[in-house]
């Protein structure tokens, strides 16, 4: 006769092993740039019914910050199961695209190597749609990031309204003035010398920075009347470019989320936050009856 700890063991293991058979998944999936000529993957989970329910889903496109990678949001957080879990507690394909260690999410001006904004636009976004069943309109696209990522999720959903229905930033580099970074010396060198290479001058008066900088496009932003979420640290050290950005919108009157918490520019900061970012977005989804039912 089966002893009762044999018989725990064994309920353990069939209760794990389901636990992952119901689990979401991660895909990495090769995303070659023919505008960059080379080859760049990308992260993307699936949640657990993905795999017996024929419904198109909706995407989160969701970037990383700077000196970072495409798989930065799965293994950096505290909690290495945080974008799995909110894969499938929001049923939403969340996907992670390559944006190099300073891309920034746009075509560069000065280096012929550095054409994030058409790659994401034109490249990311085909594939996905082509590789998986994806709502394959912006009624079911989304995209947030962190940092240089928030800034990319804001400037590529404000250029490309028809790509995206609502946009987030987390700690976001709102403007490109880097001399506005409350950084210390050394780090603002760095900055600098990669900038000059980025957009082909250091001189942040120059019209490519003003051009670029998300606290720039206000008009763009209430033209578009895209939902946008937008939170940083009070501790962050691009807080202050954040909070102009919410004056500008409130002074136009462009209807936004913006939510200052304690914080600073840290992983356990991004992780309380995202999950804000999901719920915000199931909501324009479920309006745009693109949401998948459980």
């Amino acid at each position: 006769m089966m002893s009762q700890k044999f018989r725990l063991l064994v309920f353990s293991f069939l209760s794990l092993s389901y636990f992952y058979a119901q689990a979401s998944t991660v895909d990495s999936l090769d995303v070659p740039s023919a505008v960059m000529n080379k080859a760049y993957k990308a992260a993307v989970v699936l949640p657990a019914s993905y795999a017996n329910n024929k419904a198109s889903y909706p995407v989160l496109y969701l970037l990383h910050g700077g000196s970072g990678h495409f798989n930065d949001w799965l293994n950096k957080t505290p909690d290495k199961m945080l974008v799995k879990n909110l894969a499938d507690q929001f049923n939403i394909i969340i996907v992670m695209p390559e944006g190099e260690t300073f891309g920034w999410y746009l075509d560069s001006p000065a280096d012929p190597t550095n054409k994030f904004e058409t790659y994401i636009t034109k490249e990311v976004i085909q594939k996905i749609d082509n590789t998986y069943r994806t709502v394959k309109s912006n009624k079911g696209r989304v995209i947030t990031g962190l940092s240089m990522g928030g800034h990319g999720a804001m400037y590529l959903s404000t250029r490309h309204p028809d790509l995206f229905c609502a946009a987030g930033t987390m700690s976001g580099a709102m403007d490109m003035n880097y001399t506005r970074f409350r950084i210390n010396e050394d780090f603002a060198k760095s900055l600098k010398d990669r900038f000059q290479k980025l957009l082909g001058t250091s001189d942040t008066s120059n019209d490519v920075y003003i051009k670029n900088s998300i606290i720039n496009m206000v008009d763009a932003i209430k033209k578009n009347g895209m939902p946008v979420i937008i939170d940083c640290g009070v501790d962050d050290f691009l807080i202050e470019a954040n909070r102009e950005l919410h004056h500008r919108l409130v002074f136009n009157n462009v209807p936004h989320d913006y939510t200052e918490r304690p914080g600073a520019h840290t992983w356990e900061y991004w992780e309380n936050s995202l999950p804000y970012h999901l719920l915000f977005f199931s909501k324009v989804l479920k309006a745009n009856g693109v949401a998948v039912d459980k």
